[in-house]
């Protein structure tokens, strides 16, 4: 599903640790990773330089990489300066990634406005998906769990869905993927469609209603050809979107959720409510969020 990976870590987020896992996202069919650090710009005499020393130590941190690469895969280290969003996007162009991994750990809306957060000023500049990890998990994996989890990133999918254009848009860029890509390691995708209980109910906010159009997304994605290896099923829930999508994730042994922000502005408009933006905040699963339509 995903070939080109950009990985960022400021050796807090304990993504860091993927570098020893490089032959197992190899297995999950990453082709070329980038392990990517951010060093500040130090001041001396007023005049913003760069800081070779502690460049140098991350460089060295991230050296197990290369000690191991399969046949086939690529892996490079990068080292920047400077402002960390910045210079992710223009990475994410340097090396064509596909996905990017950031780690960003579970806070508020207000404390993401007090004391900002890396992934949260990017999600919405970067063109590419990116997988979003918390850092308070990849950090107590054991070796064996987290070779694993490289190996499964991406053969699972919970897809929220709700027949909105933004939903649409969402199993359309799946659809995209899959079709570019037949061998690819997503084995299954849960399309969830919440029926919110707060609301009140018309005729096409029913049970029935929401059944019978996943049934037809799902026929949709099943008509590929029986090159295509990616099973699909449906699952729909009544109650409040966000505590069910996290409630079936529980349920289903899922690899990751997928998330869309829409066409209605960045996810960091904190004076409107957004499921999605509540997702990337409180959800302990990867998020594999898709950037808007532009």
């Amino acid at each position: 599903m995903f070939k080109r990976a950009l990985i960022c870590t400021d050796f807090s987020d304990s993504l860091q640790r993927f570098a020893n896992f490089v032959p197992d996202l190899a297995e999950g069919g990453i082709e070329h990773i980038v392990f990517f650090h951010n060093v500040p710009l130090m001041t001396s005499r007023e005049i913003p330089c760069v800081d070779e020393e502690k460049v140098r130590e991350a460089h060295q941190r991230l050296l197990v990489a290369e000690s191991s690469v399969p046949e086939g895969t690529t892996v490079e280290i990068e080292i920047a300066s400077g402002r960390p969003s910045e210079n992710i996007v223009r990475a994410v162009k340097k090396h064509q990634a596909d996905i990017v991994f950031s780690g960003m750990p579970t806070r508020s809306a207000l404390n993401e406005r007090l004391f900002g957060s890396t992934t949260m000023g990017i999600v919405d500049k970067v063109d590419v998906p990116m997988l979003i990890l918390r850092p308070q998990l990849v950090s107590t994996y054991r070796e064996a769990e987290l070779a694993q989890r490289c190996q499964h990133l991406f053969n699972y999918l919970l897809v929220p869905y709700d027949g909105s254009d933004s939903a649409k848009e969402l199993v359309s860029e799946i659809k995209t993927r899959i079709q570019a890509d037949p061998n690819c390691s997503l084995e299954t995708c849960l399309l969830c469609w919440v029926i919110d209980s707060g609301g009140r109910l018309s005729k096409s906010n029913t049970v029935e209603a929401a059944q019978a159009e996943l049934s037809k997304v799902k026929a949709e994605l099943d008509g590929f050809g029986t090159e295509i290896k990616t099973e699909v099923r449906i699952e729909v829930r009544t109650g409040s979107p966000l505590d069910e999508i996290l409630k079936s994730a529980e349920v289903h042994d899922i690899s990751a959720i997928a998330a869309y922000s829409g066409k209605s502005g960045s996810l960091l408009d904190l004076t409107t409510p957004s499921f999605t933006d509540a997702l990337l905040r409180t959800s302990w699963h990867p998020i594999v969020h898709f950037p808007r339509q532009k």
